[in-house]
């Protein structure tokens, strides 16, 4: 079945970077559009990027375009969220999601698709 596993979350202090790893299973990765939400605690998901099989992107979330890229490596079946300049409100779970689109267009999350466990986030001093 298909199997999505985020890794690259952790402690920051503001101003810092990390990047977002998400390795696929049971599926082809490059005929999907992916994307990245995000969660913090007592807030609604939030959608924050999402990329489409011709690697077209989208940034949904405010004060993310600038900082933050979405990215995919086809041969490693793997989608990338590098984040730069963190900021406190950026603290929150992760988690990456397979679509069933081929683009970012009108997406909206539905139950064909699958959700990774998530990673965590902090930036914190």
């Amino acid at each position: 079945q298909v199997q999505l596993v985020e890794s690259g979350g952790g402690l920051v202090q503001p101003g810092g970077s990390l990047r977002l790893s998400c390795v696929g299973s049971s599926f082809t990765l490059e005929l999907y559009a992916m994307a990245w939400f995000r969660q913090a605690p007592g807030k609604e998901r939030e959608a924050v990027s999402c990329i489409s099989t011709r690697d077209g992107v989208t940034y949904w979330a405010d004060d993310v375009k600038d900082r933050f890229t979405i990215s995919r490596d086809i041969v490693k079946n793997t989608l990338y969220l590098q984040m730069t300049h963190l900021k406190p409100e950026d603290t929150a779970v992760y988690y990456c999601v397979h679509t069933r689109q081929r683009t970012c267009r009108g997406y909206s999350p539905v139950e064909g698709d699958f959700w990774g466990q998530g990673t965590q986030v902090t930036v914190s001093s």
